[in-house]
């Protein structure tokens, strides 16, 4: 870092500035104590609410520790960048049965290479004015608390639904984050007391994975399940799961401060493939070749061929009966995977009692 002697709070106004220039819809700087984040992630571990995601209780307090994952960090840059692609009239796709819904955030392009390839941007305008730094980016990708962190930068308050809101921006955006060894001013934290008294994302959940306040059980969590898990979907799960193939956002759909999110700009973000009008049929049909062409830098990309049928095939079992639905079926009854073959197996068998 140069010599020369910094002001530390122009800096951290000129790093806002750079954020808002680079796409970012706000920038926060956060502190590094996280006890009281780690002390209720360690409480969710123990009561298993992870699941098979085994990667959260992995590398011990540097999740909730940021010097100890990068040595040499002061301070963490949290940036939100907003994902709303609009109106894509996603609750009107939810009460068609023969509709297949993917979450908002899959509907575009991976965000994770953007918001890095940002992120190494506003590092190195921060090096063109103060001279070499140290510094690492993440966005969603290694042991970082980055809603607990995001809380701390003032970027809104983690909510009943485990997600960061905003009181301007509701939640629907992805967040990145920048490790510093730079002594920047903190921002204050945001208050945890916007939500009041209201249930509406605890209540709404199909599968009542919410324990509670502020906890939720991933392994009942339709995003895990359709996501993060790789095996046989429960079967007393499957009915609730309806014709979400990807994710779920019906905790974000009925949140009143979402009715303050904005459309995002990023064209990287909008639908492609006609995934927000696509029915489950359709996409069931789709050979492992179009697959991987049309998921190319797609979040869709995590579950792989084989969840994504599992998941559609629940799906079709939950639509309504008709010859597309069944004749999409029968398709892959005969598929290499067990794991396909049982999900289409359950989804004829609901077909043929009703």
């Amino acid at each position: 870092m140069s010599a020369v002697a910094l002001d530390l709070a122009a800096l951290a106004d000129l790093i806002k500035t750079w954020g808002r220039e680079l796409g970012f819809q706000q920038t926060g700087i956060a502190g590094l104590d996280l006890a009281r984040h780690e002390e209720h992630l360690e409480r969710w571990l123990a009561a298993g609410f992870h699941g098979e995601m085994d990667y959260m209780a992995a590398h011990g307090s540097k999740r909730s520790r940021p010097a100890e994952l990068v040595p040499g960090t002061l301070r963490v840059i949290s940036l939100r960048m907003d994902y709303l692609p609009g109106d894509t009239r996603m609750s009107e796709r939810l009460a068609d049965g023969a509709a297949a819904y993917v979450s908002r955030y899959a509907l575009g392009r991976d965000y994770h290479k953007l918001i890095r390839k940002r992120l190494q941007h506003l590092a190195e305008r921060i090096q063109g004015e103060i001279g070499p730094f140290g510094y690492r980016a993440f966005v969603d990708s290694a042991p970082v608390l980055e809603k607990a962190i995001a809380e701390q930068a003032g970027l809104g308050w983690i909510g009943k639904n485990t997600l960061v809101l905003n009181r301007k921006a509701g939640s629907w955006f992805f967040l990145g984050e920048l490790f510093v060894d730079v002594p920047l001013p903190v921002d204050e934290p945001t208050p945890r007391d916007h939500c009041g008294t209201c249930r509406a994302c605890l209540d709404i959940c199909p599968t009542q994975a919410f324990v509670g306040p502020y906890q939720l059980d991933a392994r009942r969590c339709i995003s895990y399940l359709t996501i993060e898990f790789k095996g046989s979907i429960p079967p007393e799960l499957r009915p609730l799961i309806g014709n979400r193939v990807f994710g779920c956002d019906d905790c974000q759909l009925v949140c009143p401060w979402n009715r303050f999110a904005k459309p995002t700009a990023e064209g990287d973000f909008q639908p492609r493939h006609s995934l927000d009008s696509a029915s489950l049929a359709e996409l069931f049909r789709w050979t492992e070749a179009e697959f991987l062409s049309r998921t190319e830098g797609s979040p869709l990309r995590r579950a792989g061929y084989e969840r994504w049928l599992r998941n559609l095939a629940v799906g079709l079992g939950n639509a309504p009966t008709s010859i597309p639905v069944v004749e999409a079926l029968k398709l892959q009854r005969e598929h290499p995977s067990p794991l396909v073959r049982e999900h289409v197996e359950w989804a004829l068998q609901r077909h043929a009692a009703s």
